[in-house]
């Protein structure tokens, strides 16, 4: 089927048939995301929202708050999200100007040498408040109720971590009829969203500070986050199409061109654990479910409960590493003065960078990206949207499972 030729969605539907849209954090990384999502617009012309449930975690939460909010007008969302990446800066997301950076690094160096007396630890490295007023400009929380109302939409969820209890709270409204749940560090909560949910979501350690929510202190999602795919599947999706911000070759601490022998500096650390923490367990969650179909299909009374889910990932086909250090100028003087002070430096330095370049330059060849990659799975994507058989549409790249 040619792009732009419209499928007959709802032809197939029936049991197995409720997609979950899950949108993983990632930072700038998550330019990719948006990338995937025009494509698949693209591919589906005139069609409604293809994904009822929706899972955001991180930086995924801001799209995957935008799609449900507006999931009446999905196209139309697909198309402001892409208008907002594709010119983003970094003031619109954290305070890096000369003047806020030399007032953060005098904060932190007074607190240190006092021992705190003189001045508390900031309660992080940036101040991300201009993120909150560019979120608060530009989401409707009231249109979320319209999008279920309308049957646009069944649930959203966005994940944080709560600090307290070191538990993983999917946060979610929607239709009526869906239950909390509760399992070992992770729980399923019924709330009226609002944005505090999504800064929650979002705030990343030592980077961003910490949220407050009814007299708890939250913070990324994806820091407990065991099982990702979880809350769409509690939700009621039995098909997952999930979009990562991680290509195969883009795991480790070394790149291209940077020896194994040398020691990684504090800055790569800082990169691969945020690299760690937005990825690894989306691939562990995806093999488990894969597995999980394997006993379903062969032994279906071994686990009661267990049911087939069909999983459909599609990542970065390039090391987005690589893309990042062409684009490491395009940063503010004072954010690239930072890096390098934390031995954030070349290729393998470019792994935090990565994370925290929200410039168009490098937003806009990540989208550009994401829209080649989908656009070269677009039969599968079809088939998977519409209904295909479970066996065919179980994909994740760069692992194989065997009997």
């Amino acid at each position: 089927m040619p792009v732009g030729a419209q499928p007959s969605l709802g032809s197939r539907l029936g049991v197995g048939s409720t997609v979950g849209l899950v949108l993983p954090g990632g930072g700038a990384r998550a330019a990719y995301q948006v990338g995937v999502l025009r494509a698949i617009a693209d591919m589906l012309p005139g069609v409604p929202n293809p994904f009822p449930i929706i899972v955001g975690t991180s930086a995924g939460a801001v799209a995957a708050t935008v799609l449900a909010t507006e999931a009446c007008h999905w196209h139309r969302a697909v198309d402001s999200l892409e208008r907002v990446w594709k010119h983003f800066h970094v003031d619109q997301v954290l305070k890096a100007d000369a003047l806020s950076m030399l007032r953060s690094g005098l904060h932190w160096g007074t607190s240190l040498v006092s021992g705190g007396l003189l001045l508390p630890p900031p309660p992080a490295i940036f101040d991300n408040s201009p993120l909150r007023a560019l979120l608060a400009h530009n989401i409707r929380w009231e249109h979320l109720r319209t999008s279920v109302r309308r049957g646009a939409l069944k649930a959203l969820a966005l994940c944080a971590t709560s600090y307290s209890t070191a538990t993983s709270v999917a946060f979610f409204d929607g239709a009526p009829g869906l239950a909390d749940w509760e399992r070992h560090q992770r729980v399923g909560r019924r709330e009226t969203l609002t944005l505090n949910h999504l800064m929650a979501s979002m705030a990343v350690p030592f980077l961003f500070p910490p949220v407050r929510l009814d007299e708890e202190f939250y913070g990324d999602g994806a820091q407990r986050q065991l099982w990702p795919l979880s809350p769409a599947i509690h939700l009621g999706a039995d098909r997952l199409l999930i979009i990562g911000v991680r290509s195969e070759q883009g795991a480790g601490v070394n790149a291209r061109g940077r020896s194994a022998a040398e020691s990684p500096t504090m800055g790569q650390l800082f990169g691969y654990m945020l690299d760690t923490l937005f990825m690894d367990q989306i691939y562990a969650n995806v093999e488990h479910v894969a597995r999980l179909n394997q006993v379903a299909e062969i032994a279906p009374a071994a686990v009661p409960g267990v049911h087939k889910v069909a999983t459909l990932m599609i990542a970065p086909s390039e090391d987005l590493r690589l893309i990042a250090t062409r684009h490491i100028k395009s940063l503010p003087r004072s954010l690239r003065a930072l890096l390098r002070v934390m031995g954030a430096r070349g290729a393998s330095g470019a792994q935090l960078a990565s994370y925290l370049m929200f410039e168009s330059e490098f937003t806009q060849e990540l989208i550009a990206l994401g829209v080649r990659d989908a656009r070269a799975q677009h039969e599968e994507i079809i088939e998977f949207l519409g209904g295909g058989q479970l066996s065919r549409t179980i994909k994740l790249p760069a692992l194989t499972f065997g009997n």
